[in-house]
This record gives structure tokens, sequence and C-alpha cells, in this order.
């Protein structure tokens, strides 16, 4: 019976993905961009936004030259906004101490903010032709499961043995294939819920098939709820027009814009007043939000607000201004944020 490595190459070649818009090309910076992309998001979500993010920033000094703000905003939907901060990062990395080339090694590709040691073996491999080992989510399901390695994949003693086996599997030869093949086996066949079993080339010896343990591997995370969060959300409107602030630079939605939050408890005339000089003149609560993260869960109370007065900020207040809802909407928003912009019904009694 061939090998693992040589039954997922023939696969890849046949039934695997090919024309992706990040495919067939040595180019470090689009291989790069659509691994941050990809991370925890799937090809379907990631195409739309690599498309417009390429036209915008065609290349690493384009994105390094950008502000911030203006990257955020073509990331604005994708989630995991930590990922775009590093994507600026180390976009000004490589063109500060690399003169806007890529470094070719993943030791040093290690080094810039955001790549870790799977995603700094992808580029290697997809632009440098190197011999690397990757190790994302979907590999580690796909090894977890064929070779029936028991245990959660966060621990280190787990990782450290899935990544010895991801070295040792590693063919001589068509590693970008093999390293595709991974990917696509992971993303579209060995799935984490209904895994198509019946059409995986590597069924013959896989040890979870054969046990009937397919959704028992890899073993789930244990004891670890994800924390609740609760506040509100302040829609501050006046004469049609909507208050957006920029969150800090540090947090859940780091560097966005948003409404302004504020507590539950918290005297909303005052606090109205204080930060931004203005007059509550009517106020509507709205049903409660659900929005869930990787480890928290958000329960959010959108606040419609009619205010009057001039807008002043506070010294300490972050960036605020009044926009138009069509403003508003160009803005690097969160998904919550988003959500509550789109019906206009929500400002009409403004």
């Amino acid at each position: 019976m061939p090998g693992f490595a040589s039954r997922l190459i023939a696969w890849q070649r046949q039934q695997g993905r090919h024309h992706l818009p990040w495919q067939n090309t040595r180019d470090a910076y689009r291989i790069w961009l659509s691994e941050i992309m990809l991370q925890q998001t799937q090809v379907t979500t990631v195409i739309e936004y690599y498309l417009r993010f390429v036209k915008s920033f065609p290349t690493v000094q384009a994105l390094a030259a950008a502000p911030l703000v203006r990257v955020l905003e073509h990331w604005s939907g994708l989630g995991y906004y930590r990922r775009a901060h590093h994507l600026h990062a180390a976009a000004q990395k490589v063109v500060k101490d690399y003169g806007g080339v890529f470094p070719d090694s993943q030791e040093q590709l290690m080094v810039l903010p955001g790549i870790g040691r799977s995603t700094a073996a992808a580029i290697a491999v997809f632009a440098f032709g190197h011999r690397a080992a990757i190790l994302d989510g979907n590999v580690r399901r796909l090894l977890a499961r064929h070779h029936g390695i028991e245990g959660f994949p966060g621990l280190p003693a787990v990782e450290k043995t899935l990544w010895a086996l991801a070295e040792k599997l590693l063919p001589k030869q068509h590693l970008e294939t093999y390293t595709q093949g991974l990917m696509d086996i992971g993303a579209q066949i060995c799935t984490r819920s209904k895994p198509q079993c019946a059409q995986c080339p590597l069924r013959s010896d896989c040890a979870a098939y054969h046990q009937d343990r397919v959704h028992e591997l890899p073993t789930p995370r244990s004891g670890k709820k994800a924390t609740r969060r609760d506040f509100c959300l302040l829609m501050l409107c006046r004469n049609g027009r909507i208050l957006l602030e920029v969150r800090a630079n540090r947090g859940i939605w780091s560097g966005l814009w948003s409404f302004p939050e504020c507590d539950t408890n918290d005297n909303l005339a005052a606090l109205i007043r204080a930060r931004w000089g203005l007059t509550l003149a009517a106020k509507t609560v709205q049903p409660v939000k659900i929005h869930k993260l990787t480890h928290r869960t958000l329960h959010i109370t959108p606040i419609l607000v009619t205010v009057r007065g001039r807008l002043r900020c506070a010294a300490t207040a972050p960036e605020a201004r009044f926009l138009t809802l069509s403003e508003a909407r160009q803005c690097a928003l969160p998904a919550p944020v988003r959500q509550l912009l789109a019906p206009d019904r929500l400002f009409s009694a403004t």
C-alpha cells in the first residue's frame, strides 16, 4: 500500500484545490497574507477579503505605509482583529529590517509579529520551496485521528507528539503538493463535524476510522467554559447622525470604531454630559444581543439615546465623531456594531 504522503499527494493532484487566488505564485507577500487570513477562518470567507486587500495594498510596502485604521477597515467583519494589528506591524518590520523582502527561513519568519511555527512553515514551503512541517488546527485533527493520538492537542505533551509526527511524515519531494493536500483534506474531508471518511484516501489505515472513534478524536478541551461579560453600548443619535468612537489598542475590538461602552448601572445622563458635553433627551433600551467569541460570550444591551448639544469630548475620552449611517458603515467595525447599524428603523425616531 502506498505511504501516507504518496496517497495524500496523489489525492491533492486529482481532487485538491488548485485555483485559489493565492495559489500558483511564489510571492511571499501574498502567501503570507493568505496564511494570516486563513487562521481560524474558512477559505470561502477569506477569498473576498483577500482580493479586496491585495487590490488596496498590492505590496508589503503599500501595507506598511497605510494607516492602521485603513487596514482595520479592510479587515472589518473578518474577526480576530489582533491578526490585522500583527499584519500591519509585520509589514512595517519587513520594510524596515529586511528592505521589503520577506526572509526565506522558517526561523526568521517566526520573528515577525503574528507568525508562529506552522504559519512560518507554510510560507517557507509555498514561497521558497523549503522542507518544513505545518501543524494548524486542521492538520492536528487529521493526524490525531489517523494515528489515534489521545489527549487535547493544545496540551504541550500532545502537541510535541503531533509535531514529531508531522516532521516524520514529510516526504522528500513534492512538499508544496503534500502541504496543500494536508490543508485540503483537513478542510474538505477530515472536518470537525460530518467528516467524509468514505472519500478519504487515508482511511485504509486510519485508526479513528477503523476503531469507530472519528467523533471522539481529537480529544476536546475539558473543563474550560466560556466566560460571560455583560455591558451596554450607547447609540447616541443627534440630528440623524450616530456617534462612534475609536476603542483603545487593547482588549476586544482593539483599534476599531464602536458605540461607546458603559456598565448597566451607570447614570447615563451624567456620563453623557461628562464625556461628551451632551444632554440626554430620550432613551430606548433595545433587546440584549448575544455575541460569542472563542473564550467569551458577550451579552450586549444596546441603548438608543437621543442627545442634544455640541460635542465636546473630555480630555481623557477616546476620539469620537457623529457620522451619517453611510459614513459609519464604512468604518472598521466589530460585527455586533455593524449589525446594529444595519436596520435604518433603529434611527427612524431620531
